[in-house]
């Protein structure tokens, strides 16, 4: 490309792993201006999302400041404003406020929102659990209900005390784990006999297994240690409706809840439908094996915002691998491209999957044999390889004291309901 001597300037839209890892690579060239634009000033680690609503991690555990990941680098410019169009011809984005921001290459990695699939009520009454401020909001109702029932243990019979979780996917199953153990090893502490004797959590999918993606031993695994803590499983089962007071499910039956976390899947965020770009499954946009679009050659879709066509023909999965992975790539294409070099196509490495049940119960598969893990050995496994991907010294030291404290003591060291103003339920609000 010729940028007339003057630096070639890339434009990154998001800074989650894709977003952060191409720019921390990018800003390390000389030969690139790079400005990153997020709707929020830190990069948070989704993986980890489970244990903040759970009260195992703290916000600052899981969210680190954008800036300070790319500290140092003059060339690197962060901007706190939301993207909400995207002109792909004139690489152009423009924000809420009315700004525009024009790059001689535009990288979209805006990540993905919660698909609730046309579920009546879902949008309206369910707790996604994608994000620092969802995960914070669940955070709050979980606790908000074990201090309402505290208060006032009538309010069992209506369900206060009943945790529906939507999906047995890998977050719906990690959300599980951590609520159980929150109801038999932490909450005893600070409500006595109450969180044990009446506090359920039921699990609903649709499908005949948990953790669909894995290898059948790893579904029986899931599902044994999720009952083993007193998940009651409700496995080939829809969600009609997300009532206010109740889960509706496609058997006629219903379960009285005021907290159903939604963990049912993944679609695009809201910016793709505004993008002017192709979009396939989960309204993501569809992306060339360079991770570029068909007839933009300099516009780059990254990560849980793109459809990433596989070696067997199939899409990656939104993983946090797959994103990083292929934020460095692209970082890797745009500089060979300004230097005159040609781009090559995204090819993953594949690290395996894995799953966290719970304390001491997990599953993984490693390799390129698949390896099967599961039990503290796919625990101490999921532990190191979720340190690795976190951004910053800090953020991986204050994980891992939070981590082995709630290990060893059996005790969440930050139980504080500190969000009042979404706190308060109205106990007599029905379907």
């Amino acid at each position: 490309m010729n940028t007339n001597g003057s630096k070639a300037h890339v434009v990154i839209v998001g800074g989650g792993f894709a977003g952060l890892a191409c720019a921390r690579k990018l800003a390390k060239s000389d030969d690139v201006r790079v400005t990153l634009l997020d709707k929020n000033n830190y990069h948070q680690f989704q993986p980890l999302l489970y244990q903040l609503a759970t009260a195992q991690l703290a916000t600052g555990d899981v969210a680190t400041s954008i800036r300070q990941a790319l500290g140092g680098h003059a060339n690197v410019d962060v901007k706190m404003v939301e993207v909400t169009a995207v002109d792909p011809k004139t690489r152009t984005v423009t924000t809420r406020e009315g700004q525009s921001y024009q790059g001689d290459f535009l990288v979209l990695a805006a990540g993905s929102q919660a698909n609730f699939f046309g579920t009546k009520g879902a949008e309206q009454n369910a707790f996604p659990l994608y994000s620092i401020e969802e995960a914070q909001h669940l955070r709050s109702r979980i606790l908000t209900v074990f201090e309402d029932a505290d208060r006032d243990p009538t309010l069992v019979g209506k369900g206060a005390l009943n945790f529906v979780v939507v999906g047995g996917g890998p977050t719906g199953t990690e959300i599980a784990g951590a609520l159980a153990d929150m109801i038999n090893l932490t909450m005893p502490a600070e409500h006595g006999d109450l969180a044990v004797k009446h506090a359920r959590v039921y699990l609903v999918d649709h499908g005949d297994a948990l953790l669909a993606a894995f290898p059948v031993r790893a579904h029986d695994y899931a599902a044994q240690a999720l009952q083993r803590k007193g998940v009651q499983l409700r496995l080939g089962i829809g969600v009609k409706e997300v009532a206010p007071d109740r889960v509706l499910l496609s058997d006629g039956t219903s379960i009285q809840t005021r907290t159903a976390i939604w963990a049912g899947g993944l679609m695009a965020s809201p910016l793709a439908a505004n993008a002017g770009l192709p979009r396939g499954h989960g309204g993501r946009i569809e992306v060339r094996p360079d991770l570029t679009v068909d007839g933009f050659s300099v516009v780059y879709v990254l990560g849980d915002f793109a459809n990433i066509p596989g070696s067997d023909s199939s899409t990656l999965p939104q993983l946090g691998s797959v994103a990083q992975q292929c934020g460095e790539w692209t970082a890797k294409n745009i500089l060979a491209e300004i230097a005159g070099g040609t781009r090559t196509p995204f090819h993953y490495h594949d690290k395996g999957i894995m799953a966290m049940i719970g304390r001491d119960a997990a599953v993984a598969v490693i390799g390129k044999k698949k390896h099967e893990l599961d039990g503290p050995i796919a625990f101490a496994a999921w532990l190191g390889v979720h340190a690795l991907l976190m951004t910053g010294v800090r953020a991986k030291v204050e994980a891992f004291i939070d981590w082995a404290w709630h290990y060893f003591s059996k005790s969440a060291p930050i139980q504080v309901l500190d969000r009042s103003d979404e706190t308060h339920i109205d106990w007599d609000k029905s379907a």
